[in-house]
Parts: structure tokens; C-alpha cells; sequence
């Protein structure tokens, strides 16, 4: 059985724009924790940890294998490596800390908590307030909070890992392919019908890729096919941080596929997968 670690897959909004599994996938194999949230309800890491460890209890119970597939790497590591505990932080130290500047929140830092802000890059907004907002609130800083992790999973199972870093040039084709495809598939509609919701815009469901670009094109801002160039632009920048991320940050013993995965170079790349010895 497949569980869902993709961030935007688990919304059942971006069906399309997702990508998520076809009807004839779901019918060859069971797949779990995709289009499971709405989306006006954020799935946080945390969240999707949760919800993926129910589902893998519950496939190995059945004396079933799980697979977890995808590329939301903070969603991985959550899941194996646990989460810090860090208590709600204060209602109204959040929103001292947003209305600062960056500037302003980044110098506080350097001073209770110099560690963050050193490792932090200077415009990371979000992560700079993150770390003041717990300091702030706490009283302690996030590196103490994450060094107390708990609830990975890694410790219980027995994982066998399989990265694909296939050859960029293959890769970013493919980003191109798959976003023209999801216009010929209705990925306009689906953006239609999105915006008619009205939710926040800060949600992660009205900020994932395409979704912009194609609401600008329903605004008639922009042409469909600046609106696809864009997207296609998107998604290969996307693919880039990604492609990064899951070659550097994962466990160094974790097998890289490092060729272009099609049809003939399936089972060259599942061998990777299986144990050894």
C-alpha cells in the first residue's frame, strides 16, 4: 500500500494540479492520505506525521508493506526523526513578532539566541520570527526544543530508503511535460473552482504551484500561455530545491538513482531498494 507524503497531494482541491494517483493507479494498488484534506484546513508536518503513522500501523497490521512516497522532505523527516515539542507560542508575542521587520526580529535573535540566527540566512522571514516567536514565549531557544524530538518512528521500523536524482536536464523536460499535461487536464477549472472558495491566501492550498499562476490568467492579467510558462517555470525552480534537498540532506547510506527513470530502468532502479546480503 502507498501512503501520501506529498504536501500538496493531500489536499482533495488540487487533484489535478497535484498530480495526484489516476483512477486506474488506485484501482492496481490501495493508496492512502491523498485528497484526504480540505482545503481550508492546513496540514502541518506534525499533522501529516500523525495521520501517516496511523495509516502504517494499520498497513502492518495487515501484514502489509507500506510505501511511503514522496517529495515533502520536512514531511519525512518529521515522520522518522519525531517533532520538538514546542509549547502554542503567546498570542501576543506573535503578533509583536509580525509586525517587526525582519531586520529588527534578526537583531533580537543575535542576541538571545545567537546560534539561530547565525545558521539562519538573513532573509529567511519565516524562519527568523519562528525562532524569536519561541525564544520569546518559551524561554528557551529551538535548537533545545528540537534536541528533545519525540514521536519518530525511525527506531520501530525497518526502512528501506530509495532517492530518484535523475539527470536535471530529463528532470525539468519532465516538469514542462507534466504542466501542460494538467492544462489539457482541467487544471484551469480546478484553479476556478479554488478561487471561488475564497479562502485565505495564505494558506498552503491557495500557494501551491500553478496556483498563482493560472489565477492570474482567470483575472486576465496574462495570456494562458504566459500563465503555463509560468507555471512550467515554477515547478522546475520547485524541482530544483528539491533535487538539492534529497541530495544532501538524507542519511548518506540511503541509495541514489542518479538515471532517468522510465519503463526499462525500473527494475535497475528497485534493486537499489532491496536489501542487502
Amino acid at each position: 500500500m502507498i501512503v501520501n507524503a506529498d504536501s500538496a497531494q493531500i489536499y482533495r482541491d488540487l487533484h489535478i494540479l497535484s498530480a495526484a494517483p489516476t483512477a486506474d493507479n488506485v484501482r492496481r494498488v490501495e493508496h492512502r492520505l491523498y485528497g484526504v484534506r480540505d482545503g481550508a484546513l492546513p496540514c502541518s508536518a506534525a499533522d501529516w506525521a500523525e495521520l501517516a503513522r496511523t495509516e502504517i500501523a494499520d498497513i502492518r497490521e495487515r501484514g502489509q508493506m507500506p510505501i511511503i512516497a514522496g517529495g515533502t522532505g520536512l514531511y519525512l523527516r518529521t515522520l522518522l526523526e519525531g517533532i520538538a515539542p514546542v509549547p502554542a507560542i503567546e498570542a501576543e508575542v506573535r503578533a509583536r513578532v509580525r509586525a517587526a521587520s525582519t531586520e529588527d526580529n534578526r537583531a533580537k535573535l543575535r542576541t538571545l539566541d545567537p546560534d539561530s540566527a547565525t545558521r539562519l540566512k538573513p532573509g529567511d522571514t519565516t524562519r527568523i520570527s519562528r525562532a524569536l516567536e519561541v525564544i520569546l514565549s518559551t524561554g528557551r531557544t529551538l535548537g533545545e526544543w528540537q534536541r528533545e524530538k519525540e514521536g519518530g518512528i525511525a527506531g520501530n521500523v525497518e526502512l528501506r530508503a530509495l532517492i530518484l536524482l535523475p539527470p536535471r536536464k530529463w528532470l525539468y523536460a519532465r516538469c514542462d511535460e507534466r504542466f501542460a499535461h494538467m492544462i489539457d487536464m482541467g487544471a484551469v477549472s480546478e484553479v476556478e473552482a479554488l478561487l471561488a472558495r475564497k479562502l485565505n491566501a495564505n494558506l498552503p492550498v491557495m500557494r501551491a504551484i500553478g496556483v498563482r499562476e493560472l489565477s492570474a490568467y482567470l483575472r486576465r492579467e496574462i495570456s494562458l500561455d504566459d500563465a503555463t510558462a509560468a507555471g512550467q517555470h515554477a515547478t522546475r525552480r520547485y524541482a530544483k530545491r528539491q533535487y538539492t534537498w534529497f541530495a544532501h540532506q538524507p542519511p548518506a547510506e540511503w541509495p541514489r538513482f542518479q538515471k532517468a527513470l522510465d519503463v526499462d530502468r525500473l527494475a535497475e532502479a528497485l534493486a537499489l531498494f532491496q536489501p542487502k546480503g
